[in-house]
């Protein structure tokens, strides 16, 4: 898999790990000398990054053979043998930590994407969202790492889709004049979805017919009912610190989605040890 955002983080992470003078410890220890390593899994979750993976190594030198045993979106435990790596030592030791740093930042994402679309799809089914709230410049890999563990995207940027939040409402006046000024300007290029923060915010959103309707920081009871003033007409998005257990409680409601900012904002990094011999 090549994506561009990737190239230029690889870039980066290698030129702050190496600089001109690369491995200073490798390079004194060892010579010709080849070796094989192995990838194990040390965790228990879903594989995300295993491509990214080898093109670490291939990046650092073209030689060295990556020979994948698993795919993204493997189910993995402790012990779990993931990819073998042969080349020159020296090399592999200089492309293993920034290889595993990628490797454990996707599929930390992948995870926790998975523990939450399972817990809404025995709650409920809404579909898990991600967000914004990504580190700049990993949006492209951590929107990635989501979907590999069964999340959906949401919009990437601004520039995709129209969201009107609280602060555009309260600057243009109203729900119905933000909408309004969008439509004038976009002619309906844009699905809109209107963030939503009382029943009479969600009824003049409805009334309005944009596609989406946020709702921000509404408890379950309050949502279910927010959702039968769609009336079918609108589908439904809960916001607001979700984890675990709160989509247990908002999944049932009859929201169609639940955007998670955690997911790409804060999760803890997939264990991995790469071993020599």
């Amino acid at each position: 898999m090549k994506d561009n955002n990737f190239e230029k983080l690889l870039d980066l992470a290698l030129e702050e790990d190496l600089r001109e003078v690369g491995d200073v410890t490798s390079r004194a220890i060892f010579g010709d000398e080849r070796t094989t390593a192995v990838l194990y899994s040390k965790d228990s979750g879903v594989l995300a990054g295993i491509d990214f993976f080898g093109q670490v190594f291939h990046r650092v030198n073209s030689a060295i053979n990556v020979n994948l045993l698993m795919n993204d979106g493997s189910l993995l435990k402790p012990g779990d043998k993931i990819a073998e790596i042969t080349g020159l030592t020296a090399a592999v030791l200089e492309a293993e930590r920034t290889a595993i740093n990628f490797l454990s930042f996707l599929s930390g994402i992948a995870t926790e994407a998975d523990k939450c679309v399972e817990a809404a799809k025995l709650s409920g089914g809404a579909v898990i969202l991600d967000t914004r709230k990504t580190l700049p410049g990993y949006r492209n890999l951590s929107k990635y790492a989501v979907a590999v563990g069964g999340g959906q995207n949401h919009r990437f940027g601004l520039y995709d889709m129209v969201m009107i939040k609280d602060n555009h409402i309260d600057a243009a006046g109203s729900i119905s004049s933000a909408v309004s000024k969008v439509r004038e300007k976009w002619d309906g290029a844009f699905e809109i979805e209107v963030e939503c923060r009382t029943l009479d915010e969600v009824r003049e959103a409805v009334s309005l017919g944009v596609e989406r309707i946020m709702l921000d920081n509404m408890d379950p009871a309050l949502t279910g009912e927010a959702v039968t003033l769609g009336d079918g007409k609108v589908t439904f998005e809960a916001s607001g610190n979700m984890h675990i257990e709160k989509i247990k409680e908002y999944s049932p409601t009859g929201v169609h989605f639940i955007s998670v900012g955690s997911l790409t904002h804060s999760v803890k990094a997939f264990d991995f040890s790469l071993r020599i011999g």
